[in-house]
């Protein structure tokens, strides 16, 4: 009974609601088909006590990746093989809540994951990704991994030069430079799920809070769910727009540099150095 009692009201936590409307939404877009993508969002322990008991382990699961950085920190994390249509009705079975070891060679497992189930393959990369974002932004909280369709695509036709790649995404929307004014990364092609691939995301990482994996998807960091979806969002709705004029035929005008630059003052953010020609 008790905990029957534990898991309803678990399912209430904010944290969980936002992570399963999320991909929800995610799955909705077309960005998360069948099991690709992953979201690990960091959790303070006052949030996750006031759900589960956390010295209520259920299992310890081993770590191929060193993460005494994180030692102690609490996520709730998608499952490996996991699909994102799924997690709203069965959050339990497709969602975990970790803690990181204090060695930080394996993770506890709270809650969630039942039958069996682990973390995101691409945890390792997640949680190098969490440490260097932490390093930049303290309030940071969120990595997610999705297949956004358009900024796959248009790594097959941009060049993918960073500089390159994001002046052509700010010049397709007003808001771009306003909402990821650092830029974009963009790292070679890599086989997922390792370490190599996670190291070069999470270099990139200290400097912007999106990574492109060219001919895969992306990796987006925030503060909040929303923020790190909007961001997302917004860079694929850039790439749309990118696909769109690309298929209507030249361009016959576009957003100046002056004008960005124009932007990024009446925000108050500061654009990435080498971008404009100012």
């Amino acid at each position: 009974m008790k905990d029957l009692l534990t898991k309803k009201e678990i399912l209430k936590a904010p944290f969980l609601q936002e992570m399963t409307k999320t991909t929800a939404n995610l799955y909705r877009l077309g960005w998360d088909e069948r099991n690709g993508g992953n979201i690990s969002y960091l959790l303070k322990e006052e949030e996750v006590a006031e759900y589960l008991d956390v010295n209520d382990v259920k299992r310890t699961v081993p770590m191929m990746f060193d993460g005494a950085e994180l030692a102690g920190k609490y996520f709730i994390v998608t499952g490996s093989g996991k699909y994102f249509k799924n997690v709203i009705d069965d959050p339990a079975a497709n969602l975990g809540i970790i803690r990181i070891t204090e060695d930080g060679k394996s993770l506890d497992i709270l809650w969630g994951l039942e039958e069996g189930g682990v973390p995101t393959s691409e945890l390792p990369s997640h949680l190098m990704s969490h440490i260097e974002r932490l390093k930049a932004d303290p309030n940071h909280r969120v990595i997610m991994h999705c297949h956004a369709t358009n900024l796959i695509g248009m790594t097959f036709t941009h060049s993918l030069d960073e500089v390159a790649f994001t002046k052509t995404l700010w010049q397709m929307c007003t808001e771009c430079i306003v909402v990821f004014p650092e830029g974009i990364g963009i790292i070679p092609w890599m086989v997922p799920g390792t370490d190599s691939i996670g190291k070069a995301t999470a270099e990139k990482m200290k400097e912007v809070r999106s990574v492109i994996w060219p001919h895969h998807g992306i990796f987006g960091a925030g503060t909040t769910m929303d923020e790190t979806f909007g961001l997302i969002e917004t860079a694929e709705k850039a790439a749309e727009v990118y696909t769109v004029v690309c298929a209507q035929g030249s361009v016959k005008q576009t957003i100046t540099d002056q004008q960005l630059q124009d932007l990024a003052d009446a925000f108050g953010v500061v654009p990435r150095q080498e971008v404009l020609n100012l």
